[in-house]
């Protein structure tokens, strides 16, 4: 089953926990003058019951030592209460939290199911009010060295489902091809998608990225003689910035259940990046949670249960995903003792602890109202409201479907190839 008509089932199995905000669809007008869909929704959020545990911060970990590096800190208790969840992981079954639930977490899992149903679980439960809760995921990832190095934090403001396309072997692809990865629905490597299943491309909040990003600045990151010397293999010019010390950077992450490695693939996927966000994109860090991640999160904000400009992607750098100069991919991978491991789990606690007090601290000021949006947020549908400054346009219109579903299907019989998903045209 897709990961999209999985979560689309999760939600209907647990559409009893909560209705939609209003039973009947706004009209046209009263929209436009409440800001869209979007605004629609997020307007109609309401605080839910007063027992209900009501984080102003949730942390996502994906795995054991994420999640623990956040345990024994001086700054909070996160053990001081746990919450058994239903449909959490058997692994992970519970949330922490601080003994006032001010500031909780939980751990999904590894890979994109794993996180779609922990997410989505936690919205449906009921024992959350998440209303006001700022989500900050935050775990380990690959990153490439033309932008940053290992143990530095990279908050991202696109998340980009790179292995979302055709694939063929490459030593079967015509010889001008430079990779095996072909975006569905179209012909070529460098074409935009032809078919979208919704969960390509997430855009988060700009602005709440900044502030992290200006919190998560304070913090004396960790880093480790290992991989001092191993980044300094990779040299001047092209991965300069894989030689420099770790610190925050501002890129965008890539997302895919397969665990890839090396030039090819790191350049394949930095293409991808780039086209599927018309050029706005900056590939950097590379995981295998956060389109799924994002995906369950919208899905909870469209059924008025939380709200999507909330959210911080953080990521910090473990291994590089591609071999220096020289270097045998296989090495770089599976041998070579890179030094980054250690560094990116305690970075994940130095700048993440960062900006968690930073929005603490600046709750009743500047959090507790939302922090402001200035760019689009959502998914490459438009789903929650507004027009996509990526891909072809929205796909609803005052919520109904723009592009007739009889237009698709005749499309889906001409072009043969095109079998799944939404047929789209791009904006001339």
């Amino acid at each position: 089953m897709r990961l999209s008509t999985f979560s689309a089932a999760a939600a209907a199995a647990f559409s009893f926990v909560s209705a939609s905000p209003s039973s009947a669809r706004p009209d046209a007008a009263a929209l436009a003058a409440r800001g869209g869909l979007y605004q629609y929704y997020h307007a109609e959020i309401t605080p839910r019951d007063s027992s209900k545990t009501k984080p102003k911060v949730f942390i996502v970990s994906m795995f054991d030592p994420e999640a623990e590096v956040w345990w024994g800190i001086p700054e909070f208790d996160l053990l001081a209460k746990n919450v058994s969840v239903p449909g959490f992981s058997p692994l992970f079954p519970e949330a922490h939290c601080t003994a006032d639930g001010e500031i909780c977490q939980l751990v999904t899992g590894e890979g994109e199911i794993n996180a779609a149903v922990t997410l989505t679980a936690l919205f449906t439960s009921g024992l959350f009010d998440l209303s006001e809760t700022y989500f900050l995921v935050a775990g380990i990832a690959g990153i490439s060295p033309e932008v940053g190095t290992l143990g530095s934090v990279t908050f991202a403001r696109f998340a980009v489902q790179v292995a979302l396309q055709y694939e063929f072997d490459y030593r079967e692809v015509p010889q001008n091809w430079t990779t095996g990865y072909i975006p569905q629905g179209s012909y070529f490597p460098d074409e935009y998608p032809g078919e979208l299943y919704g969960t390509e491309v997430f855009e988060v909040n700009d602005a709440l990225r900044q502030l992290a990003m200006s919190f998560a600045a304070k913090a004396a990151l960790n880093d480790s003689d290992a991989a001092v010397a191993y980044r300094a293999n990779y040299g001047a010019g092209l991965y300069a910035a894989g030689t420099q010390p770790p610190s925050v950077v501002a890129c965008d992450t890539a997302t895919s259940d397969v665990y890839w490695s090396g030039t090819l693939l790191g350049e394949t996927f930095a293409n991808y990046t780039s086209v599927v966000t018309n050029g706005t994109g900056l590939y950097c860090s590379t995981q295998q949670e956060d389109n799924a991640t994002l995906e369950a999160l919208m899905r909870g904000a469209k059924a008025g249960l939380l709200d999507f400009s909330r959210i911080v992607i953080m990521r910090t750098a473990s291994d590089f995903d591609r071999p220096y100069p020289g270097q045998a991919p296989l090495d770089n991978l599976l041998y070579a003792d890179q030094g980054g491991f250690d560094p990116s789990i305690e970075n994940i606690y130095l700048a993440g602890v960062k900006v968690v007090e930073g929005i603490i601290g600046g709750w009743n000021g500047t959090f507790k109202g939302g922090v402001e949006a200035e760019n689009y947020l959502g998914d490459i549908f438009g789903t929650l409201g507004g027009e996509p400054d990526f891909g072809p346009g929205s796909e609803f219109d005052n919520g109904y479907t723009k592009r007739s579903v009889q237009k698709r299907s005749a499309q889906r019989k001409r072009k043969g190839v095109a079998k799944r998903g939404v047929s789209v045209g791009l904006r001339h």
